[in-house]
């Protein structure tokens, strides 16, 4: 699958949502206070992996589900969410689609595809960026926009945040074998590709760990208020 990402790593058109919006941080109104979560202080939980207090983000997809136009993708979009950003891709209809009012292309070419893709791009930014401002607004995090069509999977405008950590030689040298090797280009590129790598092989853990930590969070938001 071909994978490109274009624009800045940072905000952007297409990030719209003003200056009180981003991870660990309320927003303020028009001259209002800042909002905080039902505990005071913020959104989300106190500590724990999810420092930031931030606004529960479960019903996203649905969210996105009901309001995105029916038009825009052949199905249901693909919605991820973490603590600073949700990204929103959807499958085009196919260049030469009955469905777009044009005469079948035969097989999709990867330039056909390219086009078809910087053509919805810019036929939807006014939409795109009306939606996202709600949806920024409802969860507090910035929103990013994608497509794909076929094996061309391209994402606009995101995010690039940096994490930092400490590592031991041992860790080190296998970062360094990576970048000696030629997998990756640095040390912060070879951490990169080895989380995704294990993002990849541990997929069906992850996600039973992360509706574990789900029902916890349902279970603290209804214990009492200190």
């Amino acid at each position: 699958m071909r994978n490109a990402e274009e624009g800045p790593p940072r905000g952007g058109p297409e990030h719209e949502g003003g200056p009180g919006f981003g991870p660990g941080r309320g927003h303020r109104g028009p001259g209002g206070p800042r909002r905080g979560g039902p505990r005071g202080g913020g959104f989300g939980r106190p500590g724990g992996w999810q420092q930031a207090e931030l606004p529960p983000a479960d019903d996203a997809a649905d969210w996105f589900t009901g309001r995105l136009p029916s038009d825009w993708f052949t199905g249901p979009a693909s919605v991820s969410v973490d603590r600073e950003e949700i990204i929103v891709v959807g499958e085009l209809p196919p260049v030469g689609s009955p469905a777009a009012g044009e005469e079948p292309a035969g097989a999709q070419s990867e330039a056909a595809a390219a086009g078809r893709i910087s053509r919805f791009r810019e036929d939807t930014r006014a939409e795109r960026m009306k939606i996202a401002a709600e949806a920024e607004a409802r969860y507090g995090r910035k929103v990013a926009w994608g497509a794909q069509l076929g094996s061309t999977r391209v994402l606009f405008t995101h995010l690039s945040v940096p994490v930092m950590t400490r590592l031991r030689q041992p860790e080190r040298q296998v970062l360094d074998t990576l970048v000696d090797a030629g997998v990756a280009r640095s040390r912060s590129e070879a951490l990169a590709w080895a989380v995704n790598l294990v993002g990849q092989h541990t997929e069906e853990w992850l996600a039973s760990l992360r509706e574990a930590m789900s029902e916890v969070d349902k279970l603290r938001a209804q214990g009492p208020d200190l």
